[in-house]
């Protein structure tokens, strides 16, 4: 049994005093270095050391005793729909929710209030009135930078996460990320222009599936990603 230490930098942050949660579910996945799902079963703090180890089953994420989050094996089977041009993703973040009303406006991926080089930005909006989809252009920077000119894994993992909710929002209401699964299949380059999307693929009672896809211009998928979004309202 291995065990190490991390700490969750502030600005990572998903709520004000704890960690993106897909930002740590992809700090967990870069640990375990294979194909895994995440979940996760309590907020994890920031700037504080924090526990990771290797059990029979994958890895536990601990402060102090307290289980913050486990990681398993997990083969992502599941294929992204038709991506929109960049145009339309462009046209979407105009329509993006979050502009008008936020409930976590200083969120490391979608925060309104984080600034170029410090947050993710990404604001993903709905296609169409009323459509299911919702998308958004990505344009990694020099700070997500992996020491190869390429994005790391765990910022990849982290900028799948809120486009999901923001495709279930509608039916969920205010909610948290239960569970996350990703399959990364290309490298992403800093400053490389994305496409991102995400869409519903069910609900039932509190529990909200979404579906989130990064892709090129010319259509190439380079990561997907599925997500339980658990409503802290009763449904």
């Amino acid at each position: 049994m291995q065990e190490h230490q991390i700490i969750i930098a502030k600005r990572f942050c998903g709520p004000p005093q704890s960690g993106n949660g897909g930002y740590v579910a992809g700090l967990l996945a870069k640990a375990m270095g294979r194909p895994c799902q995440v979940t996760l079963h309590a907020p994890p703090p920031l700037d504080t050391p924090l526990r990771l180890l290797s059990v029979a089953e994958g890895l536990q994420l601990l402060d102090g005793d307290l289980l913050l989050a486990t990681g398993k094996d997990y083969q992502l089977q599941m294929a992204a729909p038709q991506p929109p041009e960049l145009t339309s993703a462009l046209s979407a973040e105009s329509r993006y929710e979050g502009f008008q009303d936020h409930g976590l406006p200083n969120c490391f991926v979608c925060g309104p209030l984080r600034k170029a080089n410090d947050g993710l930005r990404i604001f993903a909006g709905p296609l169409d009135a009323g459509a299911d989809q919702v998308a958004a252009v990505w344009q990694p920077d020099a700070t997500l930078d992996d020491g190869t000119g390429m994005v790391a894994s765990e910022f990849v993992w982290a900028a799948l996460d809120c486009p999901g909710f923001f495709a279930v929002k509608h039916a969920s209401g205010t909610a948290l990320l239960g569970r996350f699964a990703a399959r990364l299949l290309e490298p992403v380059a800093i400053g490389e222009r994305l496409i991102v999307s995400g869409w519903a693929l069910g609900h039932d009672g509190r529990k909200h599936r979404a579906g989130t896809a990064l892709h090129r211009q010319d259509g190439t998928p380079v990561a997907l990603a599925e997500a339980t979004w658990i409503s802290l309202n009763k449904a």
